[in-house]
Parts: C-alpha cells; sequence; structure tokens
C-alpha cells in the first residue's frame, strides 16, 4: 500500500480524537463554562449536525479543486477549528467551533475514500478505504483514551490543543506524500451530481448505511451503564473494557476491507448481519462478566467491518459523475445513523430500561440487510424491454 494512504489515515485519526474525546470530558467541560452534563453533552450532538450538513456543502464548494488541494483546506479548518475550541472563552464559542470542526469531517472522508481508490489496484480498492478508516479505530482504542486522561489532568483545553498539533503534522503529511489528484476531467455539473446521489440504488446504499450505524451506536452509546448495572463492573473497568472494543474494531476494519474486494455485496450482507447477531447475543452476553468482555470484542470487530463494505458500495453505485458527492454523503449518514442510534438507545432505556437495548439495536442492522437484498435484486433485474412502436 502507497505511504499516501497514510496521511490520510494521521488525518482520519485526528477527526476521530476530535469527535469522540469529548464524551470522556463532559465533566470538565461543564464545570469549567458553567453549563450541565447534558448541555455538555450537546456539543457531541451539534458536531454531528456540522458532519451532516457540512459534507454536501463542502464538497459541491470544492468539486472543480484538485483533490489534495481540498485535501489540505479541510485538514485546516480541522486545525483551526481545534485550536479554536481551545480557545473558546464560553460554551456558545466552543458549539460553534465545534461545529466548524464538523464541516471538514464528511469531505474529508467523502474525498479521502475517492483518493484512496485512485492509489491502488482495482482488486485492492475497499482495503485502501479500510486503511484510511484505521485512523478512526486507532483513535477509538488509543487517541481517545489518551486524551481523556491528558483533559482530566491538565485541563480539556490541553487535549484540544494536542488535537490541534495532530492536524498540523496531518497537514505535513498529505502534503508531502500524496500526489496530485485532479479532479474528474469531466467537471461534472453540480445537476449531474445532484442526478447521481438521486439513484435509487445510491439511496439505498445510503440509508444501509444509516441502519447499520443506528445499531452500533444505539448500543455502544450506553456501554458504560450496561458494563457496570447489568455486568457489575467497577467504573474503573470500563476504560480497559473500551480498548477490547478498539481492539476488535481494528481487527474487523482491516477484515471488512478484504472482505469487500472479494465479496462486494457479499461483505455488506455478512458484515450486517453478523453485528445483528453480536447486538442480539450481548442481551445475553451482558449477564456475565467474562462474555460480555468477549461480546464487545466482537462488537467492535463487527461494528467497524461494516465501515469499508458500505463506503465502497455506494462508491461503485455512484460510478461516474457524482461520486465524491455520494462518498461524503455517505460519511454523512453514518454520523446520522450515530445520532439516531443514540437516540434510539435513550428511548428505549426510557421505555424498556436496559436490558431491552441490545436486542432492540439488532432490529437496525437487521433492517439494513433487508435494504441491502432489495437493492441488490433491484440491480439484477433485467431492463424493462420497450413496447414495440404500433
Amino acid at each position: 500500500m502507497p505511504l499516501a494512504l497514510y496521511a490520510l489515515t494521521a488525518g482520519a485519526f485526528g477527526i476521530g480524537v476530535t469527535e469522540f474525546v469529548i464524551m470522556g470530558l463532559l465533566i470538565e467541560v461543564g464545570g469549567d463554562l458553567g453549563v450541565s452534563i447534558p448541555a455538555a453533552g450537546l456539543l457531541i450532538s451539534g458536531y454531528a449536525l456540522g458532519v451532516v450538513l457540512g459534507a454536501p456543502i463542502m464538497t459541491i464548494a470544492t468539486s472543480r479543486w484538485p483533490r489534495k488541494t481540498v485535501l489540505l483546506v479541510l485538514m485546516g479548518i480541522f486545525t483551526l477549528g481545534n485550536l479554536a475550541c481551545a480557545l473558546a472563552p464560553d460554551y456558545w464559542s466552543l458549539m460553534a467551533a465545534r461545529v466548524l470542526t464538523a464541516f471538514a469531517h464528511g469531505t474529508f472522508f467523502g474525498v479521502g475514500s475517492v483518493v484512496a481508490t485512485s492509489l491502488v489496484p482495482e482488486n485492492k480498492k475497499a482495503s485502501a478505504i479500510s486503511i484510511m478508516f484505521a485512523g478512526l479505530t486507532v483513535a477509538t482504542i488509543l487517541g481517545v483514551p489518551f486524551g481523556t486522561w491528558l483533559g482530566q489532568g491538565y485541563g480539556w483545553r490541553a487535549t484540544f490543543y494536542a488535537v490541534t498539533l495532530v492536524g498540523m503534522v496531518a497537514m505535513v503529511a498529505v502534503a508531502l506524500l500524496v500526489p496530485d489528484v485532479k479532479a474528474p476531467e469531466e467537471h461534472s455539473k453540480l445537476s449531474d451530481d445532484l442526478a447521481v446521489l438521486a439513484r435509487p440504488k445510491v439511496l439505498l446504499g445510503l440509508l444501509t448505511t444509516i441502519l447499520g450505524w443506528i445499531g452500533i451506536f444505539a448500543l455502544f452509546t450506553y456501554v458504560a451503564p450496561i458494563l457496570t448495572k447489568i455486568s457489575g463492573f467497577s467504573d474503573a473497568a470500563v476504560s480497559p473494557i473500551l480498548l477490547v472494543f478498539g481492539a476488535g474494531a481494528i481487527v474487523g476494519n482491516l477484515a471488512g476491507g478484504r472482505l469487500a474486494d472479494r465479496w462486494p455485496a457479499g461483505s455488506v450482507f455478512g458484515s450486517l448481519l453478523a453485528l445483528a447477531v453480536v447486538l442480539t447475543l450481548t442481551t445475553f452476553a451482558a449477564h456475565s462478566q467474562v462474555a460480555v468482555v468477549i461480546a464487545i470484542a466482537l462488537l467492535g470487530a463487527t461494528a467497524f467491518a461494516t465501515a469499508a463494505p458500505l463506503q465502497m458500495a455506494v462508491l461503485r453505485k455512484a460510478e461516474g459523475a457524482g461520486q465524491s458527492l455520494a462518498s461524503s454523503f455517505n460519511i454523512a449518514a453514518f454520523n446520522l445513523g450515530n445520532a439516531i442510534g443514540a437516540w434510539l438507545g435513550g428511548a428505549v432505556i426510557a421505555h424498556g430500561g436496559l436490558n431491552a437495548v441490545p436486542w432492540v439495536a439488532a432490529l437496525a442492522p437487521l433492517a439494513g440487510v433487508a435494504v441491502a437484498v432489495y437493492a441488490n435484486r433491484a440491480d439484477r433485474a433485467p431492463a424493462p424491454v420497450p413496447a414495440p412502436a404500433e
């Protein structure tokens, strides 16, 4: 794999830390800025909203730029956004800085996916995407725990200064390692790009992504109370168990890329079905400390095994004009699934308790399998034969 892929991985790592580390610093942020914990939690929702809004806006605005230039500008926005977070004097300034930072997220992964696939042969395209997405998994297993420790020990602003430094390193890596990748020669019109995005098979691909990640975050958002209140672990045991999740995520991410290279359609079905099975089994495993740790590792593996197949599926369905826009929209779909999943898990807890969260979460990827099967059959259906003219 070319070194340029690892420059994209560095950017993905920084973005992953920025998105998730705030979860571990809500108490520190809330106490320093004088807001409640739920209000501090809205900084997570604000970021997700920034991703959903920013993906189409930034992709459309930069559609005619050379892709390396796009990546450098996005990492610049990311770096400045994190610096603004570190310097934010109050809650609303921090919220605005978070949303600004999130504007780089969707387009970076969307354009980065297109660049990654352009650097390798056809039979390694999904693996290339999985290497870029490995930045997210490394952020989960190493970056977020370190950022949380740094923020708890030296103040939450120190974490954002550190991520600013990561952004600067990623910019240098992209500048030095990523080759000049021109925008598509056809310079497609926005109307053509949107027409590709409106293809039923692309929309079904986006829906499949949303459903898969609703299931993941319906459970993962509330994994700490499940581990402590159902499984009986102490609060101190949660972080080491999350490292197990991260280890599983790294294995699943790389495996998902290889599977998607060999079986493009089958990897989508298989990864989503495996995810649904693990979520369902977690309902029972949560009552055993040994079994739940195994389940958390499998959850990490099956969750991130879906990433490359889902992203590659949308890229293939958006072949031609609109590929970067569709890819960015799929990143937004991941984050929309995260937001809906967190809401769904909370609603289940309010009405059915923690025990019901895993099996309800499993229904979402099962629905994703059904959508993927329908889409695959629609792709294979023969085109209608026009009636003979009379």
